[in-house]
């Protein structure tokens, strides 16, 4: 899908990573604009035309999650992709309840990211965020009233054997009840849920719903 006058722009303090991720994407045809900090890109990003930014969650000066919230305040199109280390999950929700379309995992594997991207930069251009709550309500209203609970609880953290205490079941059954959300979800890991199911809060919360 060509994706109209759409520029990726990268923020990353480290000049290799920003030359490898510009190759990827413009081995796709897709513009690129990189940035060592946000400060850079803050001065020098002034397009109200659908795009993505792709950054870091920790960075030297204004962190990931500060660029986030300081551009919730300012009338832009941008889907924004968080990228995180294995330890940094709860930074990660906290980004994607500040408004992140997405979140990837180091070390980053080129072709998800390229998925990734493509796919936010399709939905910010056809704007299809009244179809995305109807798929994401199709998906939550098939749980049971059982399964939404251990979801809740798997995604604020808790281990299984947490749950089946919290729940008075055994564990046994919890491992079944998770690996029927997963499978309703379509998520195939722990970091697919969180992003299904903060992504669904996002969309319940746009000022496009209310």
């Amino acid at each position: 899908m060509p994706f109209n006058n759409a520029t990726v722009h990268i923020i990353d303090d480290d000049p290799e990573i920003g030359k490898s991720f510009r190759w990827l994407f413009e081995s796709v045809n897709l513009k690129v604009e990189t940035y060592e900090n946000a400060k850079s890109f803050l001065e020098n990003y002034n397009n109200a035309q659908p795009e993505c930014l792709i950054i870091d969650v920790r960075m030297p000066g204004m962190s990931g999650i500060e660029l986030l919230e300081h551009l919730k305040t300012t009338n832009n199109q941008l889907a924004v992709i968080i990228i995180t280390g294995y330890g940094d999950i709860a930074m990660a929700v906290r980004a994607m309840k500040a408004g992140a379309a997405d979140f990837i995992l180091k070390p980053v594997n080129h072709q998800d990211l390229l998925e990734i991207t493509q796919k936010c930069l399709k939905k910010t251009q056809q704007q299809n965020t009244p179809q995305l709550q109807s798929a994401f309500n199709k998906q939550i209203n098939s749980l049971t009233k059982r399964e939404k609970q251990i979801m809740d609880l798997v995604i604020a953290g808790k281990l299984n054997k947490q749950i089946a205490y919290e729940l008075d079941i055994s564990i046994s059954t919890v491992e079944a009840h998770r690996a029927k959300v997963m499978k309703k979800m379509q998520a195939k890991t722990l970091a697919d849920l969180i992003k299904i199911n903060l992504i669904h809060m996002n969309l319940v919360h746009s000022p496009e719903l209310e």
